[in-house]
C-alpha cells in the first residue's frame, strides 16, 4: 500500500486493511481514526473515517473514536451501550462523557489487553 506525499492511502486495499485493524481491537479498548491510519503506515485518518462510514457496520465500529475520546458522531447512545457491556473506561465531563483514552487506548504493537 503506497501513500502519496499528502498521506492519502492507496485505495485498492486500504478498506480491507482498515477492517483488519479494527477487528483486532480488543473489547474494552479503542483506537482513534488516526491510530488506525498510523497502524497502516498512513496519515489518512479521514480516509479511515470514510471507510468506517461506508463499511463499518459489520465491524466493532464503537472501538474507533475521535481523538478526544468521543464516539462516532450521531452514534453516541449506541456506542455507550457497547462501552458499558465491554467495560470500556469512561470519564464524565461537565456536559458529556468520553472514553478515558489513557486507560482505553490500544495499539496493535502492544500485548497488554487489560484496560485497567
Amino acid at each position: 500500500m503506497t501513500d502519496d506525499a499528502a498521506g492519502t492511502p492507496a485505495p485498492e486495499d486500504f478498506g480491507a486493511a482498515v477492517a483488519e485493524v479494527v477487528r483486532c481491537i480488543p473489547a474494552g479498548r479503542v483506537m482513534t481514526y488516526g491510530d488506525v491510519a498510523a497502524a497502516l503506515g498512513s496519515r489518512g485518518s479521514r480516509a479511515v473515517g470514510k471507510v468506517m462510514a461506508h463499511e463499518g457496520s459489520d465491524l466493532p465500529w464503537w472501538r474507533v473514536v475521535r481523538s478526544g475520546g468521543l464516539p462516532p458522531v450521531r452514534h453516541e447512545a449506541r456506542a455507550l451501550e457497547h462501552y458499558r457491556v465491554e467495560g470500556t473506561p469512561l470519564v464524565q465531563g461537565r456536559s458529556a462523557w468520553r472514553v478515558d483514552m489513557p486507560r482505553a487506548r490500544w495499539s496493535p504493537t502492544t500485548d497488554a489487553d487489560d484496560p485497567s
